[in-house]
Formats: C-alpha cells, sequence, structure tokens
C-alpha cells in the first residue's frame, strides 16, 4: 500500500451535471474517497485544476493574454480548493492549503517541508495556485509537486478508467493498457500528462496510475493494489 499520494483531480470533475461550476454531490464524492484513504492513514496532497471556473487558454478568445489568462486560471484553483476544504470539515477531516502564491488568510506560500510536516501528522493538503507560472498546467504543478514532497505515486483521476490506444469516449474498440513504461507512452505520444509533467515524472521514477475518479471505492482499489487503471513506471 502507498504511504504518501498526490491525487491530481480536473477542476471539471468538480463541476455539477447542471452546469454549474461547482456542485455539491461532486464535492461529496470526492471527499468520500479521500476519507477512505485518511481513515487507511495514508498521507493525501491533491491538486485540483481550474478549469470548471476558468481556463487560462480561454482567456484569448475572450482578449486576454495568454499570461493574464493563466494567472485568473491559477486564482480557480484557488476557489476550488476552499471550496474541497470546506467540504473536507464535514468529514472531520483536517487540511491546508498552500498555494504557488500566497494569499493572505487563504493560503500559505507552498514550501515542501511544511508541507511534508503536516502529511506526517496525517492532515491532508491541498496544493493551489498550479505552479506559479503562465504557461504550465496544473499536471505540471501535480508532478511538480509530488516529486517534491516525496509521494510514492501521481494519481491521475479521470473520467475513464486508463490509458487506451485512443480515445475510448470516441473509438469503442480503443484497447486499455494495464502497464506501460515511460518510454512507450512517450513513444506512443499517448495523451497521459502534458509533455512537461510527464518528462518530470519519467526524470525522477514517479509512477503514474491514470484511473476513473468518479467510480465510488476507486481510490481505495487503487491503494490497496487492485489492478484497475493503467500503471506507466
Amino acid at each position: 500500500m502507498y504511504k504518501r499520494i498526490l491525487l491530481k483531480l480536473s477542476g471539471e470533475a468538480l463541476a455539477s451535471k447542471d452546469g454549474s461550476s461547482i456542485g455539491i454531490e461532486q464535492l461529496e464524492h470526492y471527499c468520500n474517497e479521500i476519507a477512505d484513504a485518511y481513515s487507511m492513514k495514508v498521507q493525501v496532497a491533491i491538486v485540483i485544476g481550474g478549469g470548471n471556473i476558468f481556463r487560462g487558454i480561454q482567456g484569448i478568445n475572450s482578449g486576454f493574454s495568454r499570461l493574464q489568462g493563466d494567472y485568473m486560471g491559477m486564482m480557480a484553483t484557488v476557489i476550488n480548493s476552499l471550496a474541497l476544504q470546506e467540504m473536507l470539515v464535514q468529514y472531520n477531516i483536517s487540511s491546508k492549503i498552500f498555494g504557488a502564491i500566497s494569499i493572505e488568510n487563504i493560503c500559505e506560500k507552498f514550501y515542501f517541508k511544511n508541507a511534508i510536516e503536516l502529511l506526517e501528522q496525517n492532515k491532508v493538503i491541498i496544493l493551489s495556485g498550479g505552479t506559479g507560472n503562465p504557461l504550465f498546467t496544473t499536471d505540471s504543478a501535480a508532478a511538480l509537486r509530488a516529486i517534491e514532497i516525496g509521494a510514492d505515486v501521481l494519481l491521475k483521476g479521470t473520467k475513464v478508467d486508463g490509458v487506451y490506444t485512443e480515445d475510448p469516449l470516441k473509438n469503442p474498440n480503443a484497447k486499455k493498457y494495464e502497464n506501460i513504461s515511460y518510454d512507450e507512452a512517450f513513444e506512443k505520444k499517448l495523451k497521459v500528462l502534458d509533455l512537461t509533467a510527464y518528462t518530470l515524472c519519467m526524470e525522477n521514477k514517479l509512477p503514474i496510475i491514470v484511473y476513473d475518479a468518479t467510480k465510488k471505492g476507486n481510490l481505495k482499489k487503487v491503494l490497496i493494489g487492485e489492478k484497475i487503471g493503467t500503471l506507466i513506471s
């Protein structure tokens, strides 16, 4: 079983089915999943995207510069982090938000030693603000933070149950990989993470598990070693 994990969730994972930016049902689902890990004494760090509120690249279509749009996207991740933290209170789970950019009274500037200290106290840490730099995705932030805190694995929660030869939502005949090496995933140009995030994981030998985070109990299954999703190592 993994001792310390970094869970990457997309912002869209928090969006409600009726189109609201943040759905209570979705928040409750992910808090239940996190509670499973918490009860198992697994140290949990979380990176959430902001795409349910604003994507940096969307700003270009609205007349913003890409850089300004990316900073707006970073703020969206802070909003999602606050929502998750508040919901975790209802599950009696103590958590702390760190930010790539500090915001007084909301999130302390991330420093790996402080984050590790809280993890060792069995507190969930939520890592907001991406890398703090424009032009980097929250996938890159997840890979970077996972390495900085010494996570055993990067878990990428998605809507599909692993990595496929093609998009299974578009091609029902696509085949799923149970295990795949970094090199093979790179050669096949599989869309697991963006190139920067992927390279960080590969160079630092950080295993990645891509799994369906929308199904109840799947995080616990991953943690106890059940063969769900795709392992990239």
